[in-house]
């Protein structure tokens, strides 16, 4: 019998071996190096911030090149073999894949991770370090859960990286990739902030 992954204790695969377990599988595992993780359930906040989110997106997106994603699409950085659910991807143009089963992309233009206590760390860093690599990323945005905040970062033509931090439920996020914008306040329509 083979073990399970969970979050603290991943098990080692190859890239088969992982794909094969992952399409067959009820959850859903990230694959990082040869280790594969179960990822962590979603609280309510983080669904009605996604929801919010891909909403604004499709209904900006509509007629456009670009196609917004949601949290059950799998991204593959091909220069890092780094597999993983972002909470939304945006693919323009036509989707390509990794192999034939059309499950895993590798072409994502934007990538948006709605941040959590237990996953901050990660989609800071191991996260956005193998994303960088993909070089159809244009930007990477991370947005709180618990202030209304965004944080965007930018790809500059001499490959460094620029953020853009937009805080208030005033404001508004542009993402220029794929000419939308994101303001805060439908972003956090349903979120009641707790207060200190």
């Amino acid at each position: 019998m083979v073990a399970m992954p969970d979050e603290q204790n991943p098990i080692r695969m190859t890239e088969v071996e992982y794909l094969a377990f992952e399409r067959a599988s009820k959850i859903k595992h990230e694959f990082i190096n040869g280790d594969v993780y179960a990822m962590a359930g979603a609280s309510w906040e983080h669904n009605q911030i996604f929801t919010a989110t891909i909403a604004s997106l499709f209904a900006q997106l509509r007629g456009q090149p670009c196609t917004a994603n949601p949290s059950d699409q799998r991204i593959k950085v091909m220069e890092t073999n780094f597999m993983a659910y972002s909470d939304i991807s945006v693919i323009c143009g036509e989707a390509i894949f990794a192999g034939n089963e059309y499950d895993t992309i590798i072409n994502a233009s934007v990538i948006i991770e709605i941040l959590s206590a237990s996953t901050e760390g990660y989609d800071r860093g191991v996260k956005f370090q193998n994303y960088r690599n993909m070089l159809t990323l244009q930007e990477y945005i991370l947005i709180s859960q618990d202030k209304p905040r965004i944080e965007g970062y930018t790809r500059q033509d001499n490959g460094k990286w620029l953020l853009t931090d937009t805080i208030g439920l005033e404001s508004i996020h542009q993402i220029a990739a794929i000419n939308c914008q994101l303001a805060l306040t439908d972003v956090y329509e349903k979120i009641t902030f707790k207060t200190d």
